[in-house]
């Protein structure tokens, strides 16, 4: 998709057009749906000096994108606009809103009078959209020009103008302290796909940090799996997940800094509650915890969520309820205490053994249990495998926890702990 093509998007023909197609039909039968398109002399009126056929495309591309866009952005995909790239890459609405949140408490007294943040490698605007939906005057800057393009209309579709702008740059044309408060995703994509190593970053690991550095307050965004060790001095990083699953990191420098520790950061969307609602749990950093104590199993099992896990925060989640790791590496812990939090999911302890499959079938039998979910760490268990050989059936739901202690392997067959049953 070119920059004009999407351009006829933006008219209100193109929006009458856009607005005509049905995402579902066009969801089960693209083809018919393209074809209707060309043949609508509305499609051709767009832009009558590009072919028919790109903006076809382009209407189709904006269809699919919207719907596929809904896991995100919920109902605010319905007025927006994506590049496929700029979809997949861009940070969920609740967690940008989360992040929004958090900056919008702590602003520098120059933006606070009025002067723009920025928003460097902002593509389509979810994190620019989140925070001038907080107020903060911010500028996107981003070196592609559709990119821009569709970030200029999302600002505009969702009535926010008066605190958003975005230009075309190059990110390393910015220079420290250009802007006194920044935010930085750099791209962690390439030609050949992801990129892992953040050196390979665009802008590069230093140059984003140096940035993020000579700012009054800044954010920047890394994967989840970033290692520890590059992890800069000066910033508090944050781990951040929604419903069970590891989105991002975040680095906090300067005013937005919470001294220099790290911290987990649990979302739900399930619940029905953004993080605005309240569906937020955080879990930081000890300076003066020691390692967790080793036990057998206890009565209660905990399986921290993933951002405590890559967080190195397993040690401060057991001492919330007086727990013991099963394994110094394995990151399960056991309790005598039942304390249901988002921040793991608590499972009740029935039977605790060395693995064997023949003893494994036979628990699940005598529990008459037909509905079994597989959990492990550190077992080398083919789960699927495991599943098929246990022939469950019956009305009642057990958990399977693999792990090891040691260098031997052990199960766990449990009950899950709802929140009424754990108080």
């Amino acid at each position: 998709m070119r920059v004009p093509a999407f351009s006829a998007l933006l008219t209100d023909a193109g929006r009458e057009v856009l607005a005509g197609v049905d995402p579902e039909a066009a969801a089960r039968d693209p083809l018919t749906a393209a074809s209707r398109l060309r043949q609508d002399p509305k499609v051709a009126a767009l832009a009558p000096d590009l072919p028919v056929s790109e903006l076809v495309n382009a209407v189709m591309t904006q269809v699919g994108l919207r719907a596929r866009g809904r896991a995100k952005f919920g109902e605010n995909a319905g007025r927006m606009f994506f590049t496929p790239n700029g979809l997949e890459q861009s940070t969920r609405r609740t967690v940008a809103e989360y992040r929004a949140e958090r900056t919008a408490r702590s602003l520098p007294a120059s933006v606070e009078g009025g002067a723009a943040s920025g928003d460097l490698c902002c593509g389509i605007g979810a994190d620019l959209l989140a925070l001038a939906g907080r107020g903060v005057p911010v500028e996107g800057v981003d070196a592609d020009p559709l990119t821009v393009a569709v970030a200029r209309a999302n600002v505009e579709a969702l009535g926010l103008a008066g605190h958003a702008r975005v230009r075309e740059g190059d990110v390393n044309g910015v220079a420290p302290g250009d802007y006194p408060l920044l935010f930085c995703d750099p791209a962690r994509r390439g030609g050949r796909g992801r990129v892992f190593d953040p050196a390979a970053y665009s802008p590069p690991w230093d140059v984003a940090t140096r940035l993020a550095e000579g700012a009054e307050a800044a954010c920047l965004k890394a994967a989840p799996g970033i290692p520890h060790e590059v992890l800069p001095e000066a910033a508090s990083a944050e781990w951040i997940s929604v419903d069970g699953e590891l989105k991002e990191t975040a680095l906090w420098f300067g005013a937005l800094a919470r001294g220099s520790g790290r911290r987990a950061t649990v979302l739900h969307e399930r619940s029905g509650l953004l993080a605005r609602g309240g569906s937020v749990a955080h879990l930081d950093a000890d300076p003066d915890l020691g390692p967790a104590p080793v036990a057998a199993a206890r009565r209660y099992l905990y399986d921290p969520d993933p951002a405590v896990v890559r967080s190195h925060l397993v040690a401060e989640a057991a001492a919330r309820v007086d727990g013991a790791l099963l394994d110094e590496r394995i990151a399960y812990f056991t309790s005598d205490r039942a304390e249901p939090s988002p921040l793991w999911r608590l499972l009740e302890v029935v039977e605790f053994a060395p693995f064997s499959l023949k003893r494994l079938r036979s628990s699940v039998r005598a529990h008459r249990a037909g509905t079994v979910t597989i959990k492990k760490r550190g077992s080398a268990v083919d789960t699927e495998k495991l599943r098929r050989d246990l022939r469950a059936s019956g009305p009642e739901s057990v958990t399977v926890v693999l792990t090891r202690i040691g260098e031997r392997p052990f199960y766990l067959l449990c009950r899950e702990v709802t929140e009424t049953s754990g108080s």
